[in-house]
């Protein structure tokens, strides 16, 4: 595999708050009918993304970004190409985008902290064109703390979860009949010691560090049956998980209420096997997955095992970003920046994992992927190349093949796709 020069780490200063008169519409091409399985194929791409001009009369505090907001593509089924199909502008930064399990609603993080005076961060709500994918602005709410990072939907659909990555706090926002946005129903904010600046289980070398400064909550989502909520805290060094009482949309500790990994690894994202058995932990700066035995009844986590997400004999520093199972539950695949690659993982009949072997994004800090609806393809955003990159699942062996196809995009952050009527 050939590899690309290592780049160096650069602190991206999240801030905060989406402004919701920032956003102008879109216009995309009418739909044909034309198409497989369904109909078009659309897919979202959140971005960082800087003040438009017409907001210069309003305060926000962002990171710097290249993108405009979520930009719109449409996606060929047979060759994973994406054509640009439209952007929905927003100054805001939407990170990270969901959607519904209806395609109807997309809700999107804007990673900002501040909107003039207001320190916090918000979550948008919108509707999704059943025609040609467009999106129409319902309403943004505050996300309950600064710098909402990540958000997540209740099995239900009548809740959003939102992690909030500056001051560690996650929000429980209700989801109207309408796809709007309530205020939050609860909030809970992360305590407790902050973990070393040097990780555990740092690959030799390393010098990396970005989040053991405070409570950094990175990602939050309920178990497969709703009944239990989890939050990774990344300063903390912590998993928490919470009952979730679905009437009231709030959240209680459980007992236990967390449990700690190594520290200084700072957990980032986990993903829960198909079978709802086991979970994966991700940890930013160790550069390690740990499997956890997860009790549906009781909400518990069990280490079992911890292994490197690097290929053997890496030394330096390294940034996990995401992790994925594959819809089949036969691998695990790992995402490392400033590594810049994909590492695949064999699962075994136990959960426990087995290194397979590693892919080159084709880009610079790939800071998440996702695989299409069909399983047959992986997007990967490589945040700091300003590109999605396409690449083909062999899924007898796991691996992944580059297609070939870039798609220029300002500092993606997701992908997400909706599948329109045929």
């Amino acid at each position: 595999m050939t590899r690309a020069p290592s780049s160096r780490r650069l602190f991206l200063k999240s801030s905060a708050t989406a402004i919701t008169g920032a956003l102008l519409p879109i216009q995309l091409p009418a739909a044909d009918g034309k198409g497989s399985a369904g109909g078009k194929l659309i897919a979202y791409v959140g971005t960082f993304s800087s003040p438009l001009q017409n907001m210069k009369a309003t305060q926000v505090d962002l990171p710097p970004g290249n993108g405009k907001g979520i930009h719109l593509f449409q996606a060929d089924r047979t060759t994973g190409a994406l054509t640009a199909a439209g952007i929905h502008e927003m100054g805001t930064s939407p990170s990270c985008l969901v959607l519904n399990r209806a395609g109807t609603h997309l809700y999107s993080a804007n990673e900002t902290d501040r909107v003039g005076a207001n320190e916090a961060g918000t979550v948008s709500s919108f509707t999704v064109s059943p025609e040609n994918g467009s999106l129409t602005l319902l309403n943004s709410v505050n996300s309950g703390g600064k710098g909402p990072t990540y958000v997540s939907l209740h099995p239900s659909g009548k809740h959003l979860f939102v992690a909030n990555y500056f001051g560690g706090a996650v929000a429980v926002l209700p989801v109207l009949p309408d796809g709007r946005l309530g205020e939050a129903t609860d909030v809970k904010k992360d305590e407790g010691v902050i973990g070393p600046r040097q990780a555990t289980n740092a690959p030799p070398g390393s010098f990396a560090f970005s989040g053991h400064d405070q409570t950094h909550c990175h990602m939050i989502t309920a178990d497969p049956s709703g009944r239990y909520v989890l939050h990774v805290d990344l300063g903390l060094d912590q998993i928490h998980v919470w009952k979730f009482d679905a009437s009231k949309g709030t959240l209680s500790p459980n007992d236990p209420p967390h449990v700690s990994l190594p520290p200084g690894d700072g957990p980032r994202h986990f993903a829960f096997h198909p079978e709802g058995r086991w979970l994966y932990s991700l940890q930013e700066e160790g550069s390690t997955i740990v499997l956890f035995d997860y009790d549906g009844g009781t909400g518990e986590l069990t280490s079992r095992q911890t292994l490197s997400s690097l290929p053997p004999g890496y030394a330096g520093s390294n940034f996990c970003s995401g992790v994925h199972v594959s819809p089949d539950g036969r691998y695990v695949y790992a995402g490392n920046r400033l590594h810049d690659g994909i590492s695949i993982f064999a699962v075994g009949k136990d959960g426990t994992l087995t290194y397979v072997t590693e892919e080159w994004t084709r880009g610079n800090y790939p800071r998440s992927f996702t695989f299409d609806p069909s399983g047959e393809f992986l997007y990967c955003c490589n945040q700091r190349a300003d590109n999605v990159t396409v690449f083909r699942v062999d899924r007898s062996s796991g691996g992944l093949k580059f297609t070939g196809h870039y798609t220029p995009v300002g500092n993606p952050s997701c992908v997400v796709f909706a599948e329109l009527a045929g």
